[in-house]
């Protein structure tokens, strides 16, 4: 299984939904930086499950934290995140060891692996296993933190209803931390609320489109042809569970423009160039050009939904019914927001490492002896 993203700053992820303990382990990040297990739990936090609106499974997604740290900041060794599950009801999921749920990835499992998988919860394909890249991203939006760099995610779409678009990008992002339910407007969280609970009185279930951020970002980062930087963003953005599709600047719409409306001009402020417009959405040619990178990713309702659905028997190959048991989240966008900037950032700092260098993130300078007491 490939389980590990990125080249210089990279990311392992292990675990099952029932199992144990998930996790991940983050390795190639310079030694220095802050490692704020307060910021980390408040990341955390923005994951969890909170309300009607979410699954009734509550885990406390605390954060152990074995390896890579010492003093408060990061070694540059491999830094190791485990959190373990502690609400699981793994008797709900007897019935999908033969029957595939539609939505889900328990047919491509069992075609994969050949029925070893453990098929509880989703096993490895559940979106529980993203508490390890929200822990592990909590490191890394600190590092970008450092360089000036920030990233925010609201919830666009959710259930027809609309929220404002970025403006004032700086400002936009400033408004969005440590919001439980991250949207510009505020109206439309109680619209957007409602639209998730209707559906769950169906037991049904809503998606929704996430759009994200990055202000500060600096020119000349990533690469043409195969290694994109969008390529590289929209790969990791693809494995978050759910997302179906990712866009970056005006998206499909510019299919839409005369090339005189799409084209971002160029102008000069305080020595610096800049465009006018965002069309490309801070990337031409692959490479970051010192404009917000903005992008938007689309997220399909929760498969889990409680109405019976057409399936069929993995073992005979027979057609029949299934109907779900169990606790699941009527929508996820919400939860799947902080996943967002969490990938995000893991990826920026990788694409900055490979950029600058290693240390660069950490401001570290190599002539400098960085030690911080006696043994």
């Amino acid at each position: 299984m490939k389980n590990t993203f990125g080249q210089s700053v990279a990311l392992t992820i292990f675990g099952e939904s029932h199992g144990t303990a998930i996790g991940a382990v983050l390795d190639g990040l310079a030694p220095g930086i802050p490692v704020d297990e307060d910021f980390i739990a408040r990341q955390m936090s923005l994951r969890k499950a909170v309300g009607d609106i979410s699954t009734p499974r509550r885990e406390a997604d605390a954060v152990r934290i074995l390896s890579g740290v010492f003093n408060g900041r990061s070694t540059g060794t491999p830094i190791t995140f485990m959190i373990e599950n502690q609400d699981t009801h793994s008797r709900d999921y007897g019935e999908l060891a033969y029957k595939a749920r539609p939505g889900h990835a328990d047919l491509t499992a069992q075609m994969k692996y050949h029925g070893y998988q453990d098929f509880r919860g989703g096993g490895h394909f559940s979106g529980r296993i993203t508490a390890g890249i929200v822990a592990a991203g909590a490191v890394a939006i600190t590092a970008l933190r450092g360089k000036g760099i920030k990233i925010g995610t609201h919830i666009l779409a959710c259930g027809g209803v609309k929220d404002r678009t970025f403006g004032d990008v700086s400002a936009d992002i400033d408004k969005l931390d440590g919001l439980p339910f991250a949207v510009l407007n505020d109206e439309c969280k109680d619209k957007m609320t409602e639209a998730i609970l209707a559906a769950k009185q169906e037991g049904d279930s809503v998606g929704g489109v996430l759009e994200t951020a990055v202000y500060g970002f600096p020119a000349g980062v990533g690469e043409p042809w195969f290694d994109t930087l969008e390529g590289v963003l929209s790969h990791a953005l693809f494995s978050i569970p759910a997302v179906k599709g990712v866009e970056f600047g005006a998206g499909f719409g510019v299919s839409e423009l005369r090339g005189s409306q799409s084209n971002d001009p160029f102008r000069s402020e305080d020595g610096k160039v800049v465009t006018d417009s965002n069309n490309c959405g801070g990337i031409l040619g692959g490479i970051s050009d010192g404009m917000p990178i903005v992008f938007r990713c689309g997220v399909k309702p929760t498969p889990s939904i409680y109405k019976e659905q057409q399936t069929v028997n993995m073992n005979t190959s027979e057609n029949t019914t299934l109907q779900i048991q169990g606790r699941h989240d009527p929508a996820i966008v919400h939860r799947a927001r902080v996943v967002a900037d969490s990938i995000t950032a893991l990826v920026l700092c990788d694409q900055l490492a490979l950029r600058f260098g290693t240390d660069w993130l950490a401001g570290n300078d190599n002539n400098t002896d960085k030690t911080q007491g006696e043994i």
